[in-house]
């Protein structure tokens, strides 16, 4: 049974509004650990898949919601607090002219990065340096839809849980491993490495679609401009190229991890006849 809910948020001075205004700017995310989702179906999910939820934002007059009511009574489990309030309130707080209903502010999950294990059927997404948050959010929504392991995230990466790379992920943040490490400590991986460690650059000659994916895999992708560096391309036990038909000499990095995926998906997982 949920507790009786507080009074509505009417203030854009009040501090609740301005913390979570805050989680827009990484600094706020690494010092409180948390982070923003938004929407009902994204909230619901998170909370069905044991993500702790430490503040639930919601339009004034839909904590009765049969849909609501659950996120309540995971917000209660949790020790966090309920903060019903105005539209124009949680447009303060999205960023957005239309904002979602439901706002949920999660704990940060990170894996530790001794645990990156080798998996035979799910591979691991490591990205070099990736910089734009859409593209970030993409991957990890290419990464749930083709039952990725999860991604490494080498160097000075963009966050995964800024507002912009969670939205691009459509909840995928979710349900992908996140790990971060220097790329020293990725070269310490790759040097023990049992299997496949398969990257992406212009230099390569071999066409990505003729290459072996075997498993445990690693898919290594370079930064948006300057691809991967020197050290990582020598780590690779593979490096591949996408044919460029047109005049465009290169992709957008999540497109062509997408189409990288679902090719080591089919060899991995070929589709059953009929």
């Amino acid at each position: 049974m949920t507790q009786p809910l507080p009074d509505p948020i009417t203030s854009a001075g009040n501090t609740e509004v301005k913390r979570l205004r805050s989680l827009h700017e990484r600094k706020y995310r690494r010092q409180t650990g948390w982070f923003l989702a938004e929407g009902l179906r994204t909230c619901t999910e998170a909370v069905e898949l044991g993500w702790r939820l430490h503040r639930l934002a919601f339009l004034d007059g839909r904590g009765g919601d049969r849909m609501v009511r659950p996120l309540l009574a995971a917000l209660e489990r949790d020790g966090g607090r309920a903060l019903p309030m105005t539209e124009s309130l949680l447009s303060r707080i999205s960023g957005k002219d239309n904002p979602q209903m439901v706002l949920g502010a999660f704990e940060q999950r990170w894996q530790n990065p001794d645990r990156t294990s080798p998996d035979t059927d799910r591979c691991w997404i490591a990205l070099d340096r990736v910089r734009d948050p859409g593209n970030l959010g993409t991957i990890m929504r290419t990464a749930d839809a083709t039952g990725a392991r999860g991604i490494i995230l080498i160097g000075d990466c963009t966050d995964p849980y800024s507002v912009e790379a969670v939205r691009a992920s459509m909840g995928a943040v979710f349900n992908v491993e996140l790990v971060q490490m220097s790329e020293a400590d990725f070269l310490k991986l790759a040097a023990g490495w049992p299997g496949q460690i398969v990257g992406t650059a212009l230099p390569a000659s071999r066409d990505y679609r003729k290459v072996d994916y075997a498993g445990p895999l690693i898919l290594l992708m370079g930064n948006e401009q300057a691809g991967l560096t020197p050290a990582l391309m020598k780590a690779c036990t593979q490096l591949v190229r996408m044919p460029m038909m047109g005049r465009s000499d290169s992709l957008n990095l999540a497109v062509a991890t997408g189409i990288t995926l679902y090719e080591a998906l089919r060899q991995q997982h070929p589709p059953e006849d009929g």
